[in-house]
């Protein structure tokens, strides 16, 4: 796992760069100026009809900084995920090779650990430190050293807890995404608080354009952070759940296609 170390965490750069990149572009030729138009198309508006109730626009509800990070962290963790995911798709992949080609009825003495380890050891340097593959290798060399098939499988209960807290520890990066995501919103939320007190003796004076457009700052930014931060851990838990189902069908493949077999 060392040697993938390194090049996740060039991709959790990179990914955070390119995230930067198409987000703030976005912003900069599309949002912001469709936001622009629409708040001069509505100011033209009410000062033409009193009456006049301006549209909630998309644009204007997520034309501020504080969305565009926002936005930014979502994306960032959405390719982070992606890249978990297509990990534990490709060893959900091995979990269909059989790697222990032993019929029914056909026992494994601790003599034949070797043997029933070659083909294992045939697969590729990066599907051997798969779970799977790592999980059955310890199997068998535990079986072949102490001929205790109870000691088997502890060696398999315990490489798999270890590989299920690695997985969770992996994750901490993305929950903390998830749990900044709203707290910038609520920098928003004290920002445009703070500009609308700042202008409150233009409210004294009749004039709060200037009142409602920063309170819609602090509203806006804090309603498009909680339904990021809600679309984001709704992820999470997929990922993790899935996550845990390849730990627990790993397990149970070791218990069917090797435990039942041993015969110490």
């Amino acid at each position: 796992m060392k040697n993938q170390l390194p090049v996740e965490f060039i991709y959790q750069i990179f990914s955070l760069i390119i995230a930067i990149i198409i987000v703030h572009g976005i912003y900069v030729g599309v949002v912001r100026p469709s936001a622009r138009e629409v708040l001069e198309e509505q100011a033209v508006q009410i000062n033409s009809n009193p009456n006049y109730v301006p549209e909630r626009s998309a644009f204007v509800v997520i034309k501020d900084y504080e969305q565009e990070a926002c936005f930014i962290l979502m994306l960032w963790a959405m390719s982070l995920m992606g890249y978990k995911a297509l990990v534990t798709l490709r060893e959900r992949r091995v979990l269909q090779i059989d790697l222990i080609p032993v019929s029914q009825g056909t026992s494994i003495l601790p003599e034949d650990a070797r043997e029933y380890s070659r083909p294992v050891q045939a697969l590729p340097t990066e599907e051997q430190r798969f779970l799977l593959p790592r999980a059955l290798l310890t199997a068998l060399h535990r079986f072949r050293s102490t001929r205790n098939i109870q000691d088997v499988s502890n060696s398999i209960r315990a490489t798999c807890e270890s590989e299920n807290e690695r997985l969770d520890s992996e994750l901490s990066l993305i929950r903390y995404i998830a749990w900044a995501i709203p707290s910038i919103g609520f920098l928003g939320t004290v920002r445009g608080i703070g500009q609308a007190l700042a202008q409150a003796h233009q409210a004294a004076q009749g004039d709060i354009a200037g009142v409602t457009q920063s309170l819609g700052v602090a509203f806006n930014s804090t309603f498009v952070a909680l339904l990021i931060s809600i679309i984001v851990m709704f992820l999470v838990y997929q990922l993790q759940l899935a996550q845990e189902r390849l730990v627990l069908d790993a397990e149970s493949y070791c218990d069917t296609n090797l435990i039942q077999h041993l015969q110490s």
